[in-house]
């Protein structure tokens, strides 16, 4: 479950990927969980919408690329991990290693 101090946003790469966890039966599991699961965009990696960062907020991403002020505020603060580092973070509400949800 999704802490609930925490905003999480999967937005999947591409339609494909959509297709993948619909098959999977993905985004139940996210959207039970408390997840927003959308389709594949450009939203808050570029600072564009939903889920943009406001003033002091914190975010961790599974994108490439972080810089002032790419997700929003130019005070927010983005961490980069890996899928399992932000799933396990999501579920904590803090930055977590996945080994210590075992």
């Amino acid at each position: 479950t999704v802490h609930p101090d925490v905003r999480c946003i999967v937005i999947p790469g591409t339609q494909q990927v959509v297709k993948d966890c619909l098959k999977e039966g993905l985004v139940d599991i996210f959207i039970d969980a408390g997840a927003i699961f959308t389709m594949p965009t450009c939203g808050p990696c570029l600072g564009g919408h939903m889920g943009i960062l406001a003033h002091d907020e914190k975010a961790i991403s599974t994108t490439n690329r972080n810089f002032v002020g790419r997700m929003g505020h130019v005070s927010s603060e983005i961490y980069l991990a890996n899928p399992a580092v932000a799933a396990a973070s999501a579920v904590t509400g803090y930055i977590t290693d996945p080994a210590e949800l075992d």
